[in-house]
């Protein structure tokens, strides 16, 4: 999950948590799938931040899943012929690539409410 700038969101992401109001009131529920309509209510409202499914918006800085890679194996360079160390490198590199493909398949994966929901109570975290 990522929490972005409501400038930041687009039709078609899904909340990850409820937006609520100052007052505690919850507005769209956690699963709501936006849309230009419900992002332009929002702005009207004045919520100005979103926690969004997955990891939607690239930040400047950020690496990719092929930088981070290569990263790894830039580390281990020095350590061709010790087998513990070459284990771990690799033992990074799946964990890295598995909570890349688990972060896409939570986002793909996710069943849209399109409805808003009002006056509920806030998921409990």
């Amino acid at each position: 999950m990522q929490k972005i700038l409501l400038a930041q969101a687009t039709a078609g992401m899904i909340l990850a948590r409820d937006v609520v109001t100052a007052e505690g009131r919850v507005l769209c529920g956690k699963g709501t799938e936006l849309s230009d309509s419900l992002l332009s209510r929002l702005g009207r409202m004045e919520i100005t931040a979103l926690t969004v499914k997955g990891h939607p918006v690239v930040e400047s800085g950020e690496k990719s899943l092929e930088e981070e890679i290569v990263a790894i194996k830039h580390r281990f360079s020095k350590v061709t012929n010790i087998p513990p160390l070459k284990y771990i490198e690799q033992r990074l590199i799946n964990k890295l690539v598995a909570s890349r493909e688990q972060l896409s398949n939570k986002t793909t994966a996710a069943t849209p409410n399109k409805a808003i929901s009002q006056g509920s109570e806030a998921d409990s975290q």
